[in-house]
């Protein structure tokens, strides 16, 4: 993945550490599983070691007040997670590896469009499906210069959402609650994005017709996979279509895993034609072939 635009971050030092443990609640134990735990027999989130050790590796440095806030969402996450269906990991290393370093990895691209873009054009960034903030709320925290829209169909979901962007005092964040092909076709929404992205298990085809009406012409699509060859040859029509080219893929493990992630850059090269997105559920039960 390129980085030769992302912002040089100064490295943490060990009195950075220091102040980052001293946040954490005071009165802390290691029980037997290794598991930190307070005094109360409740478990205690830290997921800062985690992405100090692996944000470096994606071309992505935090700097301490960044990894803060991740403390905080992954605390708020674990919490809401316990009467809400927000994610089915949980657990520290779940969270800091498959939600946020997996988020993370969008960051070279996006600061590829910002390069492109120009000093001093601030970029627009929205999120599709978001569901319980990823990867839009993490890519929010490394780049705040964009301004992001976490977009979801359930509303529930858009509330913890709120609360997690007031307690971290994210600027230029805000959710909407909307269908992607309704958004696809409110003029509020549609082109209006420098960049679109989801992380969703629908094929490449479903989800181009999800974002791609929602990308400026000249920006891009940047689509999330575990894998995508098959998928590629089988969306190219869909994709061409829409107004976009593919413009590059990239295939990579998360550092520390096996898990293999595919980004593929979609380019916006003309406007997607007025008939698309076709009403909401039929991209998912009749996909563009």
């Amino acid at each position: 993945m390129a980085d030769a635009f992302l912002p040089k971050k100064k490295p943490l030092t060990k009195e950075d550490i220091k102040r980052l443990k001293e946040r954490l609640p005071k009165k802390v134990e290691i029980s037997t599983e290794g598991t930190k735990v307070t005094e109360q027999g409740e478990a205690v989130t830290d997921v800062a070691p985690i992405l100090e050790s692996h944000s470096d590796e994606i071309s992505v440095p935090l700097s301490a007040e960044e990894i803060h806030a991740f403390q905080i969402y992954a605390s708020m996450l674990k919490e809401k997670n316990k009467v809400m269906n927000l994610t089915a990991v949980d657990d520290d290393k779940g969270i800091a590896m498959k939600h946020f370093i997996d988020s993370l990895t969008l960051c070279p691209y996006i600061r590829d469009e910002e390069s492109k873009a120009g000093k001093g054009k601030g970029l627009t960034f929205i999120d599709v499906g978001t569901g319980a903030g990823f990867p839009g709320l993490p890519v929010k925290i490394s780049c705040p210069e964009l301004s992001v829209t976490l977009m979801d169909s359930l509303e529930k979901r858009l509330k913890f959402l709120d609360e997690v962007i007031t307690a971290l005092g994210l600027t230029d964040c805000i959710t909407v609650h909307s269908r992607a092909e309704d958004a696809g076709r409110n003029k509020k929404f549609r082109e209006k994005y420098d960049i679109a992205t989801a992380r969703a298990v629908a094929r490449l085809s479903v989800l181009a017709e999800y974002c791609l009406p929602l990308v400026k012409v000249g920006g891009v699509f940047l689509a999330m996979k575990s894998h995508s060859d098959e998928e590629e040859n089988e969306a190219a029509k869909a994709i061409a279509l829409l107004g976009g080219t593919i413009e590059k893929t990239d295939t990579f493990k998360l550092p520390g895993t096996d898990m293999e992630r595919t980004i593929i850059v979609v380019r916006k090269i003309r406007p997607t034609p007025a008939r698309f997105p076709r009403k909401a559920g039929t991209p998912s039960k009749t996909p563009i072939v």
